[in-house]
């Protein structure tokens, strides 16, 4: 890889980084012609990254399945992690490259090149480490039967590692959708990452959910039942390595990464190196607009955190099937697809966020629905059995809460495609998408660490015990007792959650109106950038 520099005349020794054009205020209508096939090249992209955050997704499912305690799943979410912190080397993606292959390309092809032969390393080791049965055999006689412990700091660092890789897969797309597209075509940047994600993330996880049941696979694709589904973890990463290794070689070889152009569009590029590129993303952080921007960004999920990141592990814990969970998805794949073109229409304008403050209110109010479905569920599940309407009501909640979802996540990132200044690349686009992931991992992890020290349990054959831990809950089971829950952890922190929204939302709502009028010039960065002589 080399660092490049824009060449310079001998005695120009510093240059303001490109002016805001008067023209560029005015809200540029949509022309999607001679960019159909750029559109479809980044769905394709998102699609892959939504892969490997799908199989990441759905360890937490077989976690749950195996025992796992709420201690134990927060661990384990720091493996998204890296999506929140992939700001610390967006610079250097932005910086080094190859000028020759493109400058996205250098790190968009090794980086999925090291995705598949990630996940295929990965697939020789992940049930062992997930705690599933092993067969050893001492002979064709002596075949027995081995459980392995689950071991959850070596999982959360491996799925850290391939998350790592996906960041920086992302930190490249990003960067290339500002400049692959038209500029009047950039908010549409945001339904490729949103449709292309949600595709890939239903193939990483819903799919294999479904193929890994036993239960689905007897009952749908099956003539003869079997003990064990399609697939398992091992397998389907092996399949999905060799996918990455394939596609991305169609990729290389058949996508040639133009520079920018004035003709469509794109306003003069300035090519930094890696220490201006961090002064620069110190300069952005200081920004008025932008520490307010920050402030809401890392605060505005919180208010969902107990829903999104809880409900569905209290749904296993009170008797629904994994996945009947998953499958829930199935049915909402073309609206979760659907939605993001529908809504695009109103987030390609100059006020992208009005349909993120509209869909607030909605995703509140049905997080207090979903805890009451998660209240009345023991009721209803009785000997395993799952009523045909108490998935028909789980569908209705999670459809309706998905609306509400995927209109705040399209409307926050046309806002980041419009308010992005595309002279330095990808590491602004990356500073707001690396927020706004922040802004979802912290409470994640926060409220799936403190369920278990919230939640108050007891054993039933003695008012001592309170199954505090794994030795306690052993003991209360060998009395022949069973830990009960006295006090759920879970709706103290739904109703902690529900009095914080409510509150942001009277504090937020002004600011993003605030910051969504600012023009655009506003964004920019107003600093002198040296440069060095050139010969």
């Amino acid at each position: 890889m080399s660092n490049r520099r824009k060449k310079t005349d001998r005695h120009d020794h510093e240059t303001l980084l490109p002016p805001v054009d008067a023209d560029e205020e005015k809200h540029e209508k949509s022309d999607l012609r001679g960019d159909w096939g750029n559109i479809a090249i980044l769905f394709f992209l998102y699609l892959l990254q939504g892969i490997p955050i799908g199989l990441a997704s759905a360890i937490p499912m077989l976690l749950q399945n195996r025992g796992a305690s709420y201690k134990q799943q927060a661990e384990f979410s720091f493996a998204h992690w890296p999506f929140s912190l992939k700001l610390l080397w967006a610079p250097i993606v932005d910086s080094l490259f190859w000028k020759r292959f493109g400058r996205r390309k250098s790190w968009l092809i090794p980086t999925q090149y090291l995705i598949g032969i990630f996940m295929l390393i990965l697939s020789l080791h992940v049930n062992r480490w997930l705690g599933a049965e092993t067969t050893d055999t001492g002979g064709d006689d002596h075949a027995t039967e081995q459980t392995s412990t689950l071991n959850i700091p070596l999982l959360t660092v491996i799925f850290f590692m391939l998350n790592f890789l996906a960041a920086t897969q992302d930190i490249a797309v990003d960067g290339w959708a500002l400049t692959m597209l038209k500029r009047c075509n950039v908010g549409h940047a945001s339904t490729c990452n949103s449709v292309g994600q949600t595709a890939g993330y239903f193939l990483g996880y819903v799919a294999f959910m479904a193929l890994e049941s036993a239960e689905f696979c007897n009952s749908y694709l099956r003539a003869e039942p079997a003990p064990e589904g399609l697939v398992n973890l091992s397998g389907y990463l092996w399949f999905w390595g060799l996918v990455f290794l394939v596609t991305t070689t169609l990729v290389a070889l058949g996508k040639r990464e133009l520079s920018p152009s004035l003709d469509r569009g794109h306003e003069e590029h300035l090519e930094l190196d890696i220490k201006q590129t961090y002064r620069l993303l110190v300069d952005i952080m200081k920004m008025k607009p932008i520490l307010t921007l920050v402030a809401i960004l890392l605060t505005a999920k919180a208010g969902f955190a107990a829903c999104d990141a809880v409900t569905s592990l209290k749904l296993i814990d009170a008797g629904v099937p994994k996945d009947k969970l998953a499958l829930l998805v199935v049915p909402l794949v073309p609206l979760q697809i659907v939605l993001p073109l529908a809504i695009s229409k109103y987030t390609a304008g100059t006020r992208p966020m009005e349909v993120y403050l509209k869909a607030i209110p909605y995703r509140i109010g049905l997080t207090l629905a979903a805890a009451a479905i998660v209240w009345i569920t023991p009721a209803i599940i009785r000997d395993h059995h799952v009523p045909y309407y108490y998935y028909m009501l789980l569908l209705t909640n999670y459809g309706l809460y998905q609306i509400a979802l995927y209109s705040m996540f399209v409307a926050v990132m046309a806002f980041f495609a419009r308010i992005s200044d595309p002279a330095v690349g990808g590491t602004y686009m990356t500073l707001l998408n690396t927020l706004s992931n922040l802004g979802g991992n912290w409470p994640t992890t926060v409220v799936l660490w403190l369920v278990d020290y919230l939640t108050w349990k007891r054993c039933s054959n003695t008012a001592d015990n309170d199954c505090s831990d794994g030795a306690l809950k052993d003991a209360c089971s060998a009395g022949g007792g069973k830990c009960t829950i006295t006090i759920d952890g879970y709706y103290i922190e739904i109703f902690v959650c529900l009095l914080y929204g409510l509150v942001w939302y009277r504090w937020g709502s002004g600011r993003i109106r605030q910051l969504q009028e600012l023009p655009l010039k506003a964004w920019r960065v107003a600093r002198r950038v040296p440069r060095t002589h050139s010969s």
